[in-house]
């Protein structure tokens, strides 16, 4: 199994949705700064998400996105499936035509290890991370040096002027 970009990015973007749920509508642009993400990646993903229905869109001058559902109810395999990622670990997609249209040796441990973690990403929500104390740090950190680069854009602005 390889998670890519996308799936990584996916699920990282839902989250600091999640994180954020509390501030109403989410600008993508916020996500963009706060995760490293660009902002025609996160909106190639959010159109991925909205067709699923894990996000939904506010048009307008305050709008932006916010979760379709609870960040409970929102598990970390649905965000991946939503973006077309795949979590199997086998050679041959699972289909058992690994070795010259034949089952290879391996083929049933891999496709055991591709349930395993299927059920691991179904078993946790974005509530399960929200509520997690070190991603809690990490989100705050990220808060305080995005606010940091905007004072300082805006201390630079204010000296030409």
């Amino acid at each position: 199994m390889r998670l890519t970009t996308k799936g990584r990015y996916a699920v990282t973007a839902m989250l600091d949705l999640a994180l954020h749920h509390d501030q109403g509508p989410i600008r993508l642009a916020g996500i963009s700064d706060r995760q490293g993400i660009s902002l025609s990646y996160l909106e190639q993903l959010f159109a991925q998400l909205r067709r699923q229905d894990l996000v939904k869109s506010v048009r307008g001058p305050g709008g932006g996105y916010h979760l379709g559902r609870h960040a409970g109810a929102i598990s970390v395999a649905e965000v991946i499936a939503a973006v077309n990622e795949d979590t199997d670990t086998t050679r041959c997609g699972g289909s058992g035509d690994c070795q010259e249209g034949e089952t290879c040796l391996t083929h049933h441990l891999w496709m055991d290890l591709s349930d395993q973690v299927r059920e691991f990403l179904q078993n946790i929500s974005l509530g399960d991370l929200v509520q997690r104390q070190d991603i809690r740090r990490v989100s705050q950190k990220q808060e305080r040096r995005t606010k940091d680069q905007e004072r300082k854009v805006d201390q630079i602005l204010a000296s030409n002027l």
